[in-house]
């Protein structure tokens, strides 16, 4: 009865079950990266010999873990 493409519908019916998930997945992109950058660059400062805070220390393991992380669960299970 519906004239909408069966495909459509099926695309559709995704979205409205996970909205915004490709701008979500953009964001623990953006997010890890940016994680992974501030670790690799307070631990090269540590190797330098430079010193450091303990709790930025914390912080940036913890959303080098947990952004990657998140981008894994947020993941299509279908595909």
């Amino acid at each position: 009865m519906s004239k909408i493409d069966p495909e459509l519908k099926k695309k559709l019916l995704r979205e409205t079950q996970a909205p915004f998930q490709g701008l979500r997945r953009i964001l623990w992109i953006a997010f890890s990266g940016s994680a992974l950058l501030g670790l690799v660059i307070m631990v090269s400062k540590i190797i330098a010999g430079d010193e450091f805070q303990q709790g930025s220390l914390l912080i940036q393991l913890i959303a080098s873990i947990l952004f990657p992380a998140l981008l894994f669960f947020d993941r299509d299970k279908k595909n």
